[in-house]
């Protein structure tokens, strides 16, 4: 099986609106991995920050951040799944909210917005590394790459 991709489109109802956003996500890379998250979690996209270091967190912190007059939390994702950042670019910053708190996900690059069929969606392959199966939820097999769905819930269970 493979799935469709195309750039999302509010206005152009395909299912009823719940559905739809299930199967909506951004694209994101970490360490040169195509991965997405789901479009509803998104709050804000931005492009390098100060980040403040916070002293005694774990390696995945990189510290945190002021986002209009509130402090996030900057989780470090190439150190959470244990890769090595792609390039030297500054990091991009996805903004998710996580049980009333805003955390800001800190990544290579962030792609475009992905209408991806349901029916694609498979579980992950048994030769996907640990780090990455337990903050994955699945994979879709795009044209020439896979693109892993990351579960923001879990990659926040510090």
């Amino acid at each position: 099986m493979t799935a469709t991709a195309e750039i999302a489109r509010p206005a152009q109802p395909v299912r009823g609106a719940n559905d739809e956003a299930r199967d909506v996500y951004v694209t994101l890379t970490v360490g040169g991995q195509l991965c997405g998250i789901p479009v509803l979690l998104v709050r804000d996209i931005l492009g390098p920050q100060a980040i403040t270091r916070i002293p005694l967190a774990r390696a995945e912190v990189a510290g945190s951040l002021n986002l209009r007059g509130r402090i996030v939390t900057a989780i470090d994702l190439c150190r959470r799944l244990g890769v090595a950042r792609a390039g030297s670019a500054p990091s991009m910053s996805v903004v998710v909210e996580h049980q009333g708190e805003l955390y800001s996900l800190l990544v290579d690059h962030v792609g475009e917005v992905l209408r991806l069929d349901a029916e694609g969606r498979e579980q992950n392959p048994p030769t996907l590394a640990p780090e990455w199966r337990a903050l994955s939820t699945g994979i879709f097999r795009l044209a020439g790459e896979l693109l892993v769905v990351l579960d923001v819930a879990a990659v926040l269970d510090l």
